[in-house]
């Protein structure tokens, strides 16, 4: 079985772990999580990172705060003369960014960490996917964070920028391939209008399954083969 999970931005680990056990997640499944397990709340995300490290079947598609992160991983290098006169404005105006965006609680967690640690996390980080195809059924999925931005029919899924596939902001008018469904996070669902809090958007060619996390909701956990939806 493929189950999906996307914007848990600091979610309790140990209730993303109850979540998996609810829905009988176990060794022979796969799980991908649609990005932005970081910022914004408790710890960060850093827990349930640490957990992906060393799980065979359980897998992070990068976000675009994941990115963001990256984009400021001059933090954890030793401080020196050298590195603070690399600091020019564009860095720190990404690091401000940043922690206004909510990456303060990550940056506080990292910083407890080993030198190795902050490392392993950061080279996954680097080596995450900005998409994955799956095909499950006889029906092809495409999984990315945010959506399809600039879409075009006649052009090939790898030929989408990063910027395209971390920070697309989807219409509800929007349509992408017919022959293949897209699942993405990244927009809360009850960004689309009320009546969607809280609840999984299906249209005849995407997917949103972002419950929201982030400003305190509970995420959902959607298996793939049935549709079926597990939450806490």
């Amino acid at each position: 079985m493929i189950y999906l999970i996307s914007d848990l931005h600091g979610y309790s680990h140990e209730r993303f772990l109850e979540l998996l056990k609810k829905a009988n997640f176990g060794k022979d499944d796969y799980l991908y999580i649609l990005g932005d397990v970081i910022d914004r709340n408790g710890d960060g995300g850093i827990e349930t990172l640490k957990w992906l490290l060393v799980q065979p079947n359980a897998e992070l598609i990068l976000g675009n705060h994941e990115a963001m992160l990256l984009g400021i991983s001059f933090v954890f290098d030793e401080i020196t003369e050298e590195s603070i006169s690399k600091l020019d404005k564009t860095s720190m105006e990404m690091l401000m960014n940043y922690q206004a965006d909510g990456g303060d609680v990550t940056l506080k967690a990292m910083r407890k960490l080993s030198k190795s640690t902050q490392a392993d996390i950061l080279d996954y980080l680097r080596e995450a996917p900005l998409y994955v195809t799956v095909e499950v059924n006889g029906k092809g999925y495409i999984l990315v964070h945010s959506g399809l931005d600039n879409f075009d029919s006649h052009r090939r899924i790898e030929d989408y920028s990063s910027e395209e596939l971390l920070w697309a902001w989807p219409e509800l008018t929007d349509v992408y391939y017919t022959k293949v469904k897209t699942i993405f996070g990244h927009t809360p669902t009850f960004s689309f209008g009320e009546e969607y809090r809280n609840k999984i958007i299906d249209t005849p060619t995407w997917t949103a399954i972002d419950m929201g996390a982030g400003f305190g909701n509970e995420p959902v956990l959607l298996r793939l083969d049935d549709m079926k939806e597990f939450r806490n």
